[in-house]
Protein backbone atom coordinates (compact mmCIF):
# COMPACT_ATOMS: atom_id res chain seq x y z
CA UNK A 1 0.00 0.00 0.00
CA UNK A 2 1.40 3.52 -1.21
CA UNK A 3 1.41 6.46 1.78
CA UNK A 4 -0.99 8.30 -0.69
CA UNK A 5 -3.91 5.78 -0.46
CA UNK A 6 -3.68 4.87 3.15
CA UNK A 7 -4.00 9.00 4.01
CA UNK A 8 -6.88 9.19 1.32
CA UNK A 9 -8.67 6.52 3.32
CA UNK A 10 -7.83 7.90 6.69
CA UNK A 11 -7.45 11.66 6.38
CA UNK A 12 -10.57 12.41 7.68
CA UNK A 13 -9.55 11.61 11.27
CA UNK A 14 -6.76 13.90 11.11
CA UNK A 15 -8.39 17.27 9.17
CA UNK A 16 -11.62 16.69 11.96
CA UNK A 17 -8.47 17.40 14.99
CA UNK A 18 -6.23 19.67 13.39
CA UNK A 19 -9.31 21.87 12.10
CA UNK A 20 -10.61 22.42 15.94
CA UNK A 21 -9.23 25.78 16.49
CA UNK A 22 -10.91 27.04 12.94
CA UNK A 23 -14.31 25.29 14.53
CA UNK A 24 -16.52 28.41 16.32
CA UNK A 25 -19.17 25.55 17.60
CA UNK A 26 -22.08 27.27 20.15
CA UNK A 27 -20.77 30.88 21.45
CA UNK A 28 -22.33 31.97 24.35
CA UNK A 29 -23.03 36.15 24.37
CA UNK A 30 -20.42 36.50 27.06
CA UNK A 31 -16.59 34.87 27.09
CA UNK A 32 -15.46 32.38 30.20
CA UNK A 33 -13.86 33.56 33.09
CA UNK A 34 -10.76 31.89 32.74
CA UNK A 35 -7.54 31.99 35.08
CA UNK A 36 -3.94 29.90 34.65
CA UNK A 37 -2.63 28.22 38.39
CA UNK A 38 1.08 27.87 37.51
CA UNK A 39 2.51 30.66 34.99
CA UNK A 40 5.83 29.11 34.08
CA UNK A 41 6.49 27.78 30.60
CA UNK A 42 4.31 25.20 29.89
CA UNK A 43 1.38 26.90 31.66
CA UNK A 44 2.11 29.93 29.58
CA UNK A 45 2.24 27.72 26.57
CA UNK A 46 -1.47 26.41 26.90
CA UNK A 47 -2.40 29.79 27.58
CA UNK A 48 -0.66 31.22 24.29
CA UNK A 49 -3.62 28.58 23.03
CA UNK A 50 -6.55 29.34 25.31
CA UNK A 51 -5.95 33.21 24.30
CA UNK A 52 -5.81 32.57 20.50
CA UNK A 53 -8.63 30.38 20.19
CA UNK A 54 -10.72 33.08 21.90
CA UNK A 55 -14.07 32.98 23.98
CA UNK A 56 -12.47 33.16 27.03
CA UNK A 57 -11.59 36.27 29.38
CA UNK A 58 -8.20 35.81 31.44
CA UNK A 59 -9.20 37.35 34.60
CA UNK A 60 -6.23 36.15 36.82
CA UNK A 61 -2.93 34.09 37.21
CA UNK A 62 -1.85 32.68 40.14
CA UNK A 63 1.82 31.69 40.93
CA UNK A 64 4.15 31.12 44.00
CA UNK A 65 7.03 32.70 42.51
CA UNK A 66 6.75 36.21 41.87
CA UNK A 67 9.59 36.45 39.22
CA UNK A 68 7.43 33.67 37.07
CA UNK A 69 4.21 35.43 37.42
CA UNK A 70 6.37 38.85 36.44
CA UNK A 71 7.92 37.23 33.22
CA UNK A 72 4.14 35.70 32.53
CA UNK A 73 2.53 38.93 32.74
CA UNK A 74 4.87 40.88 30.19
CA UNK A 75 4.55 38.42 27.86
CA UNK A 76 0.29 38.46 28.51
CA UNK A 77 0.39 41.86 27.47
CA UNK A 78 1.15 41.44 24.34
CA UNK A 79 -1.32 38.73 23.73
CA UNK A 80 -4.74 39.82 25.10
CA UNK A 81 -6.30 43.56 26.39
CA UNK A 82 -7.31 41.95 29.39
CA UNK A 83 -6.01 42.55 32.59
CA UNK A 84 -5.55 39.99 34.75
CA UNK A 85 -4.80 39.70 38.67
CA UNK A 86 -2.86 38.39 40.65
CA UNK A 87 -2.58 36.04 43.39
CA UNK A 88 -0.16 33.80 45.24
CA UNK A 89 -2.23 31.65 46.99
CA UNK A 90 -4.70 29.29 44.60
CA UNK A 91 -7.43 28.90 47.06
CA UNK A 92 -7.95 33.16 47.38
CA UNK A 93 -8.07 32.73 43.71
CA UNK A 94 -10.73 30.50 42.85
CA UNK A 95 -13.08 31.92 46.65
CA UNK A 96 -12.90 35.82 44.82
CA UNK A 97 -12.59 34.89 40.99
CA UNK A 98 -15.04 31.56 40.83
CA UNK A 99 -13.27 30.98 37.63
CA UNK A 100 -15.38 29.16 34.68
CA UNK A 101 -12.31 27.68 33.07
CA UNK A 102 -8.78 26.64 35.22
CA UNK A 103 -5.81 25.47 33.77
CA UNK A 104 -3.73 23.81 35.81
CA UNK A 105 -0.31 23.67 35.02
CA UNK A 106 1.71 23.68 38.11
CA UNK A 107 4.76 21.09 39.45
CA UNK A 108 2.82 17.38 39.62
CA UNK A 109 2.50 16.99 43.10
CA UNK A 110 -0.14 19.95 43.12
CA UNK A 111 -2.01 18.81 40.18
CA UNK A 112 -4.97 16.71 42.54
CA UNK A 113 -5.77 19.39 45.24
CA UNK A 114 -6.24 22.21 42.97
CA UNK A 115 -8.26 20.82 40.58
CA UNK A 116 -10.54 19.06 43.01
CA UNK A 117 -10.59 22.46 44.30
CA UNK A 118 -11.36 24.16 41.25
CA UNK A 119 -14.41 21.49 40.37
CA UNK A 120 -15.91 21.68 43.75
CA UNK A 121 -15.83 25.37 43.07
CA UNK A 122 -17.61 24.65 39.78
CA UNK A 123 -14.76 25.19 36.84
CA UNK A 124 -14.08 23.23 33.95
CA UNK A 125 -10.12 22.11 34.53
CA UNK A 126 -7.60 21.51 31.59
CA UNK A 127 -4.91 19.72 33.73
CA UNK A 128 -1.56 19.26 32.79
CA UNK A 129 -0.08 15.52 33.02
CA UNK A 130 0.45 13.39 34.57
CA UNK A 131 -2.72 14.06 36.68
CA UNK A 132 -1.45 13.31 40.00
CA UNK A 133 1.41 11.73 42.12
CA UNK A 134 0.02 9.11 43.52
CA UNK A 135 -2.30 6.28 41.77
CA UNK A 136 -5.69 7.26 44.63
CA UNK A 137 -5.22 11.14 43.87
CA UNK A 138 -5.68 10.22 40.43
CA UNK A 139 -8.81 8.19 41.42
CA UNK A 140 -10.26 11.24 43.50
CA UNK A 141 -9.77 13.60 40.14
CA UNK A 142 -11.95 11.15 38.36
CA UNK A 143 -14.77 10.81 41.25
CA UNK A 144 -14.76 14.55 41.69
CA UNK A 145 -15.16 15.43 37.99
CA UNK A 146 -18.18 13.13 37.98
CA UNK A 147 -19.69 14.24 40.94
CA UNK A 148 -19.66 17.61 39.95
CA UNK A 149 -20.08 17.13 36.61
CA UNK A 150 -16.95 19.37 34.85
CA UNK A 151 -15.53 18.84 31.98
CA UNK A 152 -11.98 17.96 32.71
CA UNK A 153 -9.18 17.76 30.01
CA UNK A 154 -6.00 16.35 30.33
CA UNK A 155 -2.84 17.65 28.47
CA UNK A 156 -1.62 14.44 26.44
CA UNK A 157 -1.88 16.30 23.07
CA UNK A 158 -0.42 13.42 21.11
CA UNK A 159 -3.92 12.58 21.06
CA UNK A 160 -4.98 15.24 18.68
CA UNK A 161 -1.80 15.04 16.54
CA UNK A 162 -2.66 14.64 13.23
CA UNK A 163 -0.19 11.69 12.47
CA UNK A 164 -0.88 10.22 15.80
CA UNK A 165 -4.86 10.07 14.66
CA UNK A 166 -4.08 8.37 11.53
CA UNK A 167 -0.97 6.36 13.02
CA UNK A 168 -3.70 4.69 15.72
CA UNK A 169 -5.76 4.40 12.51
CA UNK A 170 -3.15 2.48 10.51
CA UNK A 171 -2.72 -0.25 13.75
CA UNK A 172 -6.73 -0.39 14.56
CA UNK A 173 -7.32 -1.11 10.77
CA UNK A 174 -5.04 -4.29 11.18
CA UNK A 175 -2.45 -3.34 8.35
CA UNK A 176 0.35 -4.08 10.90
CA UNK A 177 -1.42 -7.38 11.71
CA UNK A 178 -1.37 -8.68 14.94
CA UNK A 179 0.71 -7.04 17.29
CA UNK A 180 2.07 -9.24 20.12
CA UNK A 181 4.73 -6.55 21.71
CA UNK A 182 5.09 -2.76 21.70
CA UNK A 183 8.25 -1.37 22.79
CA UNK A 184 8.08 2.71 24.33
CA UNK A 185 11.30 4.54 25.38
CA UNK A 186 12.57 7.56 25.44
CA UNK A 187 16.38 8.05 25.16
CA UNK A 188 18.44 11.09 25.70
CA UNK A 189 21.90 12.58 26.11
CA UNK A 190 23.64 13.67 29.48
CA UNK A 191 26.36 13.25 31.48
CA UNK A 192 26.98 12.50 34.99
CA UNK A 193 25.53 16.01 36.40
CA UNK A 194 27.52 17.52 39.43
CA UNK A 195 26.32 18.49 42.79
CA UNK A 196 25.00 21.77 43.23
CA UNK A 197 24.50 23.63 47.01
CA UNK A 198 21.22 24.47 48.51
CA UNK A 199 20.75 28.19 48.42
CA UNK A 200 18.51 30.76 50.21
CA UNK A 201 14.76 30.99 48.84
CA UNK A 202 14.83 33.56 46.10
CA UNK A 203 13.07 37.08 47.22
CA UNK A 204 9.51 36.22 45.87
CA UNK A 205 9.36 32.84 46.06
CA UNK A 206 6.90 31.13 48.88
CA UNK A 207 8.75 28.19 48.83
CA UNK A 208 6.86 25.91 51.50
CA UNK A 209 3.81 26.81 49.52
CA UNK A 210 5.51 25.29 46.30
CA UNK A 211 6.23 21.98 48.57
CA UNK A 212 3.33 22.18 49.30
CA UNK A 213 1.49 18.84 50.68
CA UNK A 214 4.86 17.13 49.42
CA UNK A 215 8.15 17.15 51.90
CA UNK A 216 9.40 20.41 52.89
CA UNK A 217 13.43 20.58 51.39
CA UNK A 218 15.58 23.07 51.47
CA UNK A 219 15.78 25.33 48.31
CA UNK A 220 17.96 24.28 45.64
CA UNK A 221 17.88 25.44 42.07
CA UNK A 222 17.69 22.07 40.70
CA UNK A 223 14.27 21.85 41.50
CA UNK A 224 12.53 25.08 40.32
CA UNK A 225 11.73 25.87 37.89
CA UNK A 226 11.76 23.38 35.84
CA UNK A 227 14.30 20.50 37.28
CA UNK A 228 11.30 19.36 39.78
CA UNK A 229 10.56 16.19 37.31
CA UNK A 230 13.68 14.31 38.35
CA UNK A 231 12.97 14.36 41.99
CA UNK A 232 10.42 11.77 43.42
CA UNK A 233 8.75 14.01 45.95
CA UNK A 234 7.33 15.75 43.24
CA UNK A 235 7.34 13.86 40.43
CA UNK A 236 8.01 10.42 39.18
CA UNK A 237 11.24 10.70 36.65
CA UNK A 238 10.93 10.31 33.41
CA UNK A 239 8.56 7.41 32.99
CA UNK A 240 6.15 9.70 34.98
CA UNK A 241 7.05 12.65 32.90
CA UNK A 242 8.09 11.47 29.32
CA UNK A 243 6.11 7.60 29.78
CA UNK A 244 2.52 8.89 30.26
CA UNK A 245 2.68 10.20 26.71
CA UNK A 246 3.77 6.59 25.20
CA UNK A 247 1.41 4.80 27.62
CA UNK A 248 -1.61 6.74 26.21
CA UNK A 249 -0.77 5.79 22.57
CA UNK A 250 -0.37 2.10 23.48
CA UNK A 251 -3.75 2.43 25.56
CA UNK A 252 -5.21 4.24 23.03
CA UNK A 253 -4.60 1.42 20.26
CA UNK A 254 -5.75 -1.24 22.47
CA UNK A 255 -8.81 -2.20 23.76
CA UNK A 256 -7.44 -3.21 27.23
CA UNK A 257 -8.18 -1.11 30.06
CA UNK A 258 -4.77 -1.52 32.10
CA UNK A 259 -2.06 -4.44 32.69
CA UNK A 260 -2.40 -6.96 34.64
CA UNK A 261 1.23 -7.26 36.03
CA UNK A 262 4.10 -5.13 35.90
CA UNK A 263 7.75 -5.25 37.00
CA UNK A 264 10.44 -2.64 36.99
CA UNK A 265 14.09 -2.77 37.46
CA UNK A 266 16.00 0.82 37.24
CA UNK A 267 18.56 2.11 39.06
CA UNK A 268 21.26 5.23 39.01
CA UNK A 269 24.32 3.81 37.34
CA UNK A 270 25.36 7.34 35.82
CA UNK A 271 24.07 10.26 37.40
CA UNK A 272 25.85 12.02 40.11
CA UNK A 273 23.57 15.16 40.73
CA UNK A 274 21.00 16.04 43.31
CA UNK A 275 18.34 14.13 41.75
CA UNK A 276 17.09 11.15 43.05
CA UNK A 277 15.11 9.72 40.25
CA UNK A 278 16.45 6.82 37.73
CA UNK A 279 18.78 7.33 34.88
CA UNK A 280 18.08 3.63 33.65
CA UNK A 281 14.44 1.85 33.86
CA UNK A 282 13.03 -1.17 31.88
CA UNK A 283 9.42 -1.98 32.90
CA UNK A 284 7.47 -4.89 31.46
CA UNK A 285 3.83 -4.74 31.59
CA UNK A 286 1.44 -7.78 30.83
CA UNK A 287 -1.81 -7.50 29.51
CA UNK A 288 -4.14 -10.15 28.28
CA UNK A 289 -3.64 -10.35 24.43
CA UNK A 290 0.28 -8.49 24.39
CA UNK A 291 3.36 -7.44 26.38
CA UNK A 292 4.39 -3.93 26.83
CA UNK A 293 7.98 -2.24 27.67
CA UNK A 294 9.15 0.88 28.43
CA UNK A 295 12.66 1.84 28.41
CA UNK A 296 14.63 4.79 29.29
CA UNK A 297 18.55 6.30 29.72
CA UNK A 298 19.62 9.85 30.63
CA UNK A 299 22.97 9.73 29.83
CA UNK A 300 22.80 8.26 26.08
CA UNK A 301 21.31 8.88 23.17
CA UNK A 302 20.30 6.78 20.36
CA UNK A 303 22.15 6.55 17.52
CA UNK A 304 22.14 2.41 16.44
CA UNK A 305 18.46 3.06 15.75
CA UNK A 306 16.10 4.89 13.58
CA UNK A 307 14.62 6.82 16.48
CA UNK A 308 15.10 8.19 19.91
CA UNK A 309 11.27 8.47 21.25
CA UNK A 310 8.12 7.18 20.79
CA UNK A 311 6.40 3.22 20.33
CA UNK A 312 7.28 0.22 18.59
CA UNK A 313 4.31 -1.79 17.53
CA UNK A 314 5.75 -5.20 16.26
CA UNK A 315 2.83 -7.21 14.27
CA UNK A 316 3.20 -10.08 12.10
CA UNK A 317 2.96 -7.37 9.14
CA UNK A 318 5.54 -5.50 10.09
CA UNK A 319 7.04 -3.34 12.46
CA UNK A 320 5.35 0.37 13.22
CA UNK A 321 7.03 2.95 14.84
CA UNK A 322 4.90 5.84 16.29
CA UNK A 323 7.40 8.83 16.45
CA UNK A 324 6.95 12.84 17.73
CA UNK A 325 9.24 14.85 15.49
CA UNK A 326 9.72 12.32 12.72
CA UNK A 327 5.79 11.16 12.67
CA UNK A 328 5.17 7.43 12.11
CA UNK A 329 6.56 4.59 9.99
CA UNK A 330 5.75 1.48 8.94
CA UNK A 331 8.13 -1.29 7.94
CA UNK A 332 6.48 -4.28 5.90
CA UNK A 333 7.86 -7.88 6.75
CA UNK A 334 7.00 -8.23 2.66
CA UNK A 335 10.76 -6.39 1.68
CA UNK A 336 8.59 -6.35 -2.03
CA UNK A 337 6.61 -3.91 -0.30
CA UNK A 338 6.85 -0.37 0.36
CA UNK A 339 7.71 1.16 3.67
CA UNK A 340 4.63 3.95 4.54
CA UNK A 341 6.03 7.64 6.48
CA UNK A 342 3.73 10.32 7.56
CA UNK A 343 4.90 13.30 8.53
CA UNK A 344 3.99 15.41 11.44
CA UNK A 345 2.44 18.48 11.67
CA UNK A 346 3.21 20.24 14.95
CA UNK A 347 3.24 23.98 16.54
CA UNK A 348 6.25 25.68 17.10
CA UNK A 349 8.21 26.40 18.87
CA UNK A 350 7.78 23.39 21.48
CA UNK A 351 6.63 21.07 18.53
CA UNK A 352 3.12 19.92 20.17
CA UNK A 353 -0.43 19.92 18.96
CA UNK A 354 -1.86 22.16 22.18
CA UNK A 355 -4.53 24.29 20.33
CA UNK A 356 -5.60 21.65 18.83
CA UNK A 357 -6.59 20.05 22.52
CA UNK A 358 -7.68 23.39 23.60
CA UNK A 359 -10.39 23.38 20.79
CA UNK A 360 -11.67 20.36 21.85
CA UNK A 361 -11.82 20.95 25.01
CA UNK A 362 -13.98 24.56 24.92
CA UNK A 363 -16.12 22.69 22.56
CA UNK A 364 -16.60 19.82 25.14
CA UNK A 365 -17.52 22.45 27.65
CA UNK A 366 -19.84 24.73 25.27
CA UNK A 367 -21.46 21.28 24.26
CA UNK A 368 -21.24 19.28 27.58
CA UNK A 369 -19.67 16.46 26.31
CA UNK A 370 -16.62 14.30 27.28
CA UNK A 371 -13.29 15.36 26.01
CA UNK A 372 -10.81 13.29 23.78
CA UNK A 373 -8.54 13.35 26.67
CA UNK A 374 -11.41 12.83 29.43
CA UNK A 375 -9.93 12.53 33.02
CA UNK A 376 -10.47 8.88 33.26
CA UNK A 377 -8.72 8.18 30.57
CA UNK A 378 -5.45 10.45 31.39
CA UNK A 379 -5.81 8.34 34.94
CA UNK A 380 -5.80 5.09 33.26
CA UNK A 381 -2.25 6.52 31.38
CA UNK A 382 -0.81 7.83 34.28
CA UNK A 383 -1.68 4.91 36.36
CA UNK A 384 0.67 2.60 34.09
CA UNK A 385 3.37 4.88 34.87
CA UNK A 386 2.98 5.31 38.57
CA UNK A 387 2.61 0.98 38.23
CA UNK A 388 6.06 1.13 37.11
CA UNK A 389 7.43 3.46 39.39
CA UNK A 390 5.53 1.47 42.11
CA UNK A 391 7.38 -1.96 41.29
CA UNK A 392 10.57 -0.07 41.19
CA UNK A 393 10.08 0.99 44.82
CA UNK A 394 9.04 -2.27 45.74
CA UNK A 395 11.75 -4.27 43.69
CA UNK A 396 8.97 -6.57 43.07
CA UNK A 397 6.41 -7.43 40.59
CA UNK A 398 3.03 -6.67 41.26
CA UNK A 399 -0.13 -7.86 40.17
CA UNK A 400 -3.08 -5.55 39.41
CA UNK A 401 -6.70 -5.27 39.45
CA UNK A 402 -7.58 -2.55 37.31
CA UNK A 403 -11.51 -2.77 38.18
CA UNK A 404 -11.02 -2.16 41.94
CA UNK A 405 -7.64 -0.10 41.93
CA UNK A 406 -5.66 -2.22 44.03
CA UNK A 407 -2.58 -4.14 44.00
CA UNK A 408 -3.31 -8.29 44.27
CA UNK A 409 -2.54 -9.33 47.62
CA UNK A 410 -0.05 -7.37 48.72
CA UNK A 411 -0.66 -5.02 51.80
CA UNK A 412 2.42 -3.47 51.45
CA UNK A 413 2.19 -2.03 48.14
CA UNK A 414 -1.28 -0.83 48.22
CA UNK A 415 0.34 1.42 51.20
CA UNK A 416 1.74 3.31 47.99
CA UNK A 417 -1.14 4.08 46.24
CA UNK A 418 -0.92 7.47 48.58
CA UNK A 419 1.47 9.07 50.51
CA UNK A 420 0.91 11.37 53.90
CA UNK A 421 0.26 15.38 52.98
CA UNK A 422 2.36 17.38 55.03
CA UNK A 423 0.86 20.24 57.41
CA UNK A 424 -2.10 21.31 56.85
CA UNK A 425 -3.22 19.58 53.27
CA UNK A 426 -5.66 16.85 53.40
CA UNK A 427 -5.52 13.83 50.83
CA UNK A 428 -8.03 14.02 48.69
CA UNK A 429 -10.86 11.35 48.79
Amino acid sequence: MHRRSFLKNTAQAGVVYSALPLLSSLQRTAPYKLVLIGSGWWGMNILRSALQHGGCKLAAICDVDERQANAALMVINTLTSDKPKTYRDYRELLHKEKPEVVIVATPDHWHPLIAIAAMQQGAHVYVEKPICHTINEGKAMVKAARQYNRVVQVGTHRRVSPHNISGINFLKSGKAGKIGMVRAFVHYGGGEGKKVADESVPQGLNWDMWCGPAPLHPYNPTIHPKGFRQYLDYANGQLGDWGIHWMDQILWWTEEKYPRKVFSSANRFIKKDNTDAPDTQNVIFEFESFTATWEHRMYAGNEAEKSNVGCYFYGTEGTFHMGWLDGWTFYPSDKNKSIIHEAPVLHKPDDQNIPELWADFMQSVQQNHSPVCDIAIGQRSTNMSLLGMLSYKLGRSIEWDGEKQLIKNDEEANKLLQRKYRGEWEYPV
